[in-house]
């Protein structure tokens, strides 16, 4: 499991971009405008050139109510809380499964780094596609997913009563 925390210095915003290419490194780049300028046209389309290509971007929006963060990867791990031990009533079943009781797993920590309300997603020569575009895409799919966990239903009263007869 994972843990965000936010870093010691104040998170910024900032606009990550989804390049169609793949960069052997990890970490800042002091990008001038030489090498990244990209502008937006009148009808609203991002377009820029890396490396001569020319690129066209589609802006996602995160949606109300969630987040966008920028995180970094630390050796840090959250301290686990002390075992108690609960006096429970003696018998064959309890004892089995305190033989088997699992020890917590350790909850690494990440640093929130930036912020951010929008993505700008890049492709080669064309807008990226909201159907088949696996970033554009991917965010509606993780946010219907990540609503379908973190909700429950109420078990009706009439289905257990009718499951009774």
């Amino acid at each position: 499991m994972l843990a965000i925390q936010p870093a010691k210095q104040a998170a910024g915003k900032c606009t990550p971009n989804v390049l169609p290419c793949r960069i052997n490194r990890d970490g800042p780049v002091d990008a001038s405008e030489r090498y990244w300028a990209p502008e937006t046209g009148e009808d609203g389309k991002r377009t820029s050139h890396f490396r001569g290509r020319r690129l066209q971007g589609r802006t996602v929006k995160v949606p109300a109510g969630y987040r966008g963060v920028v995180v970094n990867t630390t050796d840090k791990v959250l301290p686990q809380p002390e075992p108690t031990m609960q006096p429970t009533p003696s018998n064959d079943v309890d004892d089995d499964m305190e033989d088997e009781a699992e020890e917590p797993q350790p909850v690494g920590v990440m640093e929130e780094s930036a912020q951010f309300d929008e993505v700008v997603v890049w492709a080669h020569d064309v807008l990226p596609d909201e159907a088949s575009d696996a970033y554009v895409k991917g965010v509606e799919e993780w946010i219907g997913f990540a609503e379908q966990m973190n909700s429950y239903s109420v078990p009706s009263t009439q289905n257990s009563e009718s499951n009774k007869s």
